[in-house]
């Protein structure tokens, strides 16, 4: 691996208090936040322009629309499960990617809605005066959730990306199969008033009417079948009704180095591939033996490649720090 000149300055933190986080230079492209909603959008679009989906993505994306069918995603971490769902929603205009993450404690009414009773039971005392008029105020109470805010009638499919589904409890991927094949889903806390339509909040950041949506009689019903893009890590199995109505893909990895570079260039750029190709080439080599996610060697890559770089030896340490396989202790 060629590198720039090393400089011993690179440390902000020294550990002898004389550090100093002026000198922190700007983040790398995939972990650049700032608290706009241009940022939201930069970091939808830049996410979909990293990716490229490969031939067997592309088909099973393609079929999914066509049946409207969710797709389940299996993969090694780091191969492009999350960001399809992101490639897609840019190219064809689609909004914003919609995201539901799991973890073990997950329902699906979590991912449906939420209303807030309390808050709802709190104003009630504060303004008794204004209790009567329930059925206008309770919108303010309930937020379609991801899940939910995809299933909105639209004349487009909305993406929606429910992330590690086999964090989820045993029961989640059953309670799913309602929603897929009937396409609709009740609110109760709506359907017990008299009132029939009611405006909510959702979860949408995109559109003139973001943020806002009308339930009629306590129901929502999808006109446009979402692209559900499901990611999982392969830590459980799925009973077969849940399969069966999905279509799979498992994710390919990059089966060369030259995919990998191109990766690199797309994340980095190009003039930095020439300083990196014998990294890249340790890699791709150590892939075969263990577990490896690409974005470990994004992370390598963008520290060895600063003005200001750790030297050979501290770069041998970090290296092998950075690039651990993800099944062990042990890494390149």
């Amino acid at each position: 691996m060629s590198n720039p000149a090393s400089n011993s300055d690179w440390k902000i933190f020294t550990g002898t208090g004389e550090g100093d986080i002026n000198r922190l230079p700007p983040p790398p492209p995939w972990r650049n936040f700032r608290d706009d909603d241009k940022r939201f959008d930069e970091r939808q679009r830049e996410k979909g322009e990293t990716f490229r989906a490969p031939k067997e993505a592309i088909e099973m994306v393609n079929a999914g629309l066509y049946l409207r069918r969710p797709l389940l995603i299996t993969g090694n971490p780091g191969t492009g499960k999350s960001s399809l769902a992101y490639d897609v929603a840019q190219e064809l205009n689609l909004g914003a990617v919609l995201k539901w993450a799991i973890t073990t404690r997950t329902t699906l009414k979590d991912g449906l809605y939420s209303y807030d009773a309390i808050a709802r039971l709190q104003d009630a005392q504060l303004r008794p005066e204004e209790a009567r008029d329930y059925s206008e105020m309770i919108g303010n109470y309930i937020t379609l959730n991801a899940l939910g805010t995809a299933f909105l009638p639209s004349n487009q499919p909305r993406v929606l990306l429910i992330d590690e589904i086999d964090k989820s409890d045993i029961d989640l991927p059953n309670d799913l199969l309602n929603l897929f094949e009937d396409g609709e889903f009740a609110i109760p806390e709506l359907q017990r008033i008299k009132t029939p339509e009611v405006e909510v909040r959702t979860s949408d950041r995109t559109g003139a009417e973001q943020g806002k949506a009308t339930i009629k009689n306590g129901i929502v019903r999808c006109r446009a079948f979402p692209l559900v893009i499901m990611t999982s890590n392969n830590e459980r199995d799925f009973p077969p009704p849940f399969l069966r109505r999905c279509l799979r893909l498992e994710m390919p990895t990059p089966k060369t180095a030259k995919e990998l570079s191109e990766i690199v260039q797309r994340h980095l750029g190009s003039e930095v591939l020439p300083q990196v190709e014998t990294l890249i080439q340790e890699f791709f080599d150590s892939s075969k033996k263990g577990t490896l996610a690409t974005d470990q060697l994004l992370n390598a890559i963008y520290l060895f490649t600063r003005e200001q770089t750790p030297s050979e030896k501290e770069r041998e340490d970090l290296k092998k720090r950075l690039l651990q396989f993800l099944s062990s202790n042990e890494g390149i």
